[in-house]
């Protein structure tokens, strides 16, 4: 069976039990995503190990856990643990020979990333009214999936001119721009769906662009992960996927930048 028929066996039950959970929404839907963030967090992590960069495992659950139940600490903590993630942050950055300061930065970046990521896409299916932040989420889903589906056959068919040869040389400049006509088409299904849609068309189109520029900048940033970690992908979990991570690259840089802008009109 070749790896196109594996994604697509796979991706196609997976997207509809996803969907499932996310219409039912409240605590099955961040139990769910909870869960890919935690996985991913330990893909990250081990990709970092043999980056010879490993963080802080622990600090970086501890930063997780932070971020995950941020609305529901009180808000004395939230700036306590930001300020000295903050101070410890700029010492990093001073002491950069530091074995321990390189540490830090990889643990910033494995607590943060991914749970972050994550809990904006569960921000977004809260905003405003319940069936509001459903169809809103799902304008981001159908997005990436759009994005990352036309980008894949456009840049196979069409695609000639190297995107960042460096750091992922099967992406083009061709990919990308099929890749914003297929999150736009995406966006198109998602509008034509909802009843209504929560956003108007002038105001959400801007979307499109925010998905197809950090979306692959999400998968470019891991693809160059993974360059230096020395593997083709960052697990085996999911058949024809990888991981979690490799999955979820695009989503996980692109949410919340959405949920702020989302916020501006609910």
């Amino acid at each position: 069976m070749s790896e196109l028929a594996k994604r697509i066996l796979f991706a196609v039950p997976a997207a509809i039990l996803f969907l499932a959970v996310l219409w039912l929404g409240g605590i099955y839907f961040e139990l769910l995503v909870g869960v890919m963030a935690a996985i991913t967090m330990r893909e990250i992590h081990g990709l970092l190990k043999k980056s010879n960069t490993p963080d802080f495992h622990w600090i970086s659950w501890l930063l997780a856990l932070s971020i995950w139940f941020s609305v529901r600490l009180p808000e004395t903590v939230v700036l306590a643990i930001a300020g000295i993630v903050v101070l410890v942050t700029i010492w990093s950055f001073i002491s950069k020979k530091n074995v321990n300061s390189r540490r830090w930065l990889s643990t910033l970046f494995c607590g943060v990333y991914a749970p972050l990521g994550f809990v904006m896409l569960v921000r977004i299916r809260s905003l405003g009214l319940e069936v509001e932040g459903f169809w809103l989420a799902m304008a981001v889903l159908f997005m990436i999936w759009g994005n990352d589906v036309f980008a894949y056959f456009g840049g196979k068919t069409f695609g000639k001119t190297p995107l960042a040869p460096k750091v992922s040389p099967n992406k083009t400049w061709e990919g990308f721009f099929f890749g914003l006509i297929g999150a736009t088409v995406g966006l198109m299904i998602a509008y034509g769906l909802a009843a209504p849609f929560p956003i108007t068309i002038p105001a959400i189109l801007p979307v499109v662009i925010i998905v197809s520029i950090f979306g692959p900048l999400g998968d470019l940033l891991e693809s160059r992960l993974k360059r230096i970690a020395g593997v083709k992908d960052s697990s085996n979990l999911l058949p024809g996927h990888g991981g979690f991570f490799d999955r979820f690259d695009a989503l996980i840089l692109t949410t919340p930048f959405l949920f702020f802008y989302f916020s501006l009109f609910l």
